[in-house]
């Protein structure tokens, strides 16, 4: 593969958009077909589902995805097997007799999850480096991806009035453009998808300006991408006073939003942000409706709050442990997937209308938690940057309990008092700690294309 991306970074700029549209039509193959548009309408009709209608639903689906998985799938079959023989006479039809999984083992032996009645050679191959940086293997079947893409479909473009067919523009983590490279174009259009494919990797002042110039010229009706690259693009083009740009909506992924993230990012583009949550195991998701609630899709998975730490109440945050329901031929059973939150009360209604739950609260990934010396977990730090900083991004880094570095693009006003500004307000949140500022002309990104906003190099101390 990465010969394949050599060959690719080599090629004049015409024949790159070649290959990204070959690669694009085989994707639209695999996303999109005669059954799709019934798929987008079964989605939206599910919306006003009651309660007794999704119960019964979950539970049909849950019965059939546990017995598969108990029975047909490697891993948990010889699981079972180890239990029955040390005399564990638990069911595996209740979720809660299911031993938690993590990642690692999925890692490890990818193949041993995948259901024996199925050939990973006949389907869908999603490698992902992970936020973490460490890869998984993952398969879908046909009719998974074609449901997972008009779930997509009718949760995100439906919502916000768009569609595929739109000319649309992705900053994503794909090297469609190779990273020392100092002239546009810093992008690839890729026809089958009507997707122009933005780099995350070359966001640098000097280089913004043609971005925005891509969008005029393409056409670009709606964006989508992770958090950190929409502001840093929504940010030049407020500072340095660009014609208005207007977008029909703006969609955020992979990271959380900070409100003074979606303040410049909506004023930038003349239109709505509208945030989504997932992951490429899927087996979890929600999208943002115009009421601002993250709504939960169902049929994707369950989202169980670890018992040990956090709530399924919604009062408290935890790590979340998700099963799968949607991919029953990789099924991924009570997974612990790296990130943390607050489930809304069960009972909360929405006024968009929508009886879908409601993720109450999304505190990122349970790896990039900041803990203080007297036992506390600290997890969104965006009031540490807001009310217009002169920073045009930063990164807090934990060193030790009692030492951080904020890591910061500063802006051109930026000043030494807005240096301790951002000192005081750190420590206001974690008390007595060493803040060490680092200034950079570019936050590095991951190798994913990401932006860790936040990363801890300490680990969850003994006391908790």
């Amino acid at each position: 593969m990465n010969n394949i991306l050599k060959i690719y970074q080599r090629l004049p700029y015409g024949f790159r958009t070649v290959v990204a549209s070959a690669w694009g039509y085989y994707l639209r193959w695999w996303r999109y077909g005669t059954k799709t548009d019934k798929l987008v309408a079964d989605a939206l009709e599910r919306e006003s589902w009651s309660a007794k209608q999704w119960k019964m639903w979950k539970e049909e689906r849950l019965s059939y995805i546990l017995s598969r998985a108990a029975t047909r799938v490697p891993y948990y079959r010889d699981q079972w097997e180890k239990r029955r023989k040390k005399g564990d006479k638990a069911s595996w039809e209740y979720l809660e007799n299911w031993l938690h999984l993590e990642k690692d083992a999925v890692r490890d032996n990818p193949y041993a999850f995948i259901a024996d009645d199925c050939k990973p050679s006949r389907m869908f191959h999603e490698h992902t480096s992970g936020t973490t940086g460490k890869s998984l293997d993952l398969w879908w079947s046909k009719d998974t991806v074609l449901e997972w893409y008009a779930l997509m479909e009718a949760r995100c473009r439906y919502w916000y009035d768009v569609s595929r067919h739109d000319r649309w523009a992705i900053l994503g983590g794909k090297l469609v453009t190779p990273v020392g490279q100092k002239k546009p174009p810093f992008w690839v259009w890729n026809k089958a998808l009507n997707q122009l494919y933005l780099s995350s990797y070359h966001l640098s002042p000097a280089f913004i300006p043609h971005y925005l110039s891509a969008l005029v010229r393409y056409r670009i009706q709606y964006l989508w991408g992770y958090t950190s690259s929409l502001y840093a693009l929504a940010d030049h083009t407020l500072r340095v006073g660009q014609d208005a740009i207007t977008m029909s909506v703006v969609i955020s992924n992979a990271e959380p939003v900070y409100d003074y993230q979606r303040d410049v990012i909506e004023r930038a583009f003349n239109c709505s942000l509208r945030d989504t949550y997932g992951m490429a195991e899927i087996v979890a998701a929600a999208s943002e409706c115009e009421e601002k609630n993250l709504h939960l899709w169902p049929e994707v998975g369950i989202i169980e709050i670890d018992s040990a730490e956090g709530s399924n109440n919604g009062d408290q945050s935890g790590d979340f442990i998700c099963t799968g329901l949607l991919n029953s031929d990789m099924p991924l059973i009570r997974y612990r997937v790296g990130d943390r939150g607050v489930m809304s009360d069960t009972n909360k209604n929405c006024s968009c209308q929508r009886t879908l739950p409601i993720l109450a609260k999304l505190d990122g990934r349970s790896d990039d938690i900041l803990y203080t010396t007297d036992g506390r977990i600290i997890g969104r730090l965006d009031p540490v940057f807001k009310t217009h900083l002169p920073v045009i991004e930063a990164q807090v880094i934990q060193e030790a309990y009692d030492r951080v570095i904020i890591r910061f693009v500063p802006a051109p006003n930026y000043t030494s008092e807005a240096g301790r500004s951002m000192i005081s307000r750190l420590q206001d949140r974690m008390g007595p700690v060493d803040v060490i500022l680092e200034p950079t002309d570019l936050i590095p990104r991951e190798a994913n294309g990401k932006f860790k906003a936040v990363i801890s190099r300490v680990g969850k101390p003994d006391y908790l």
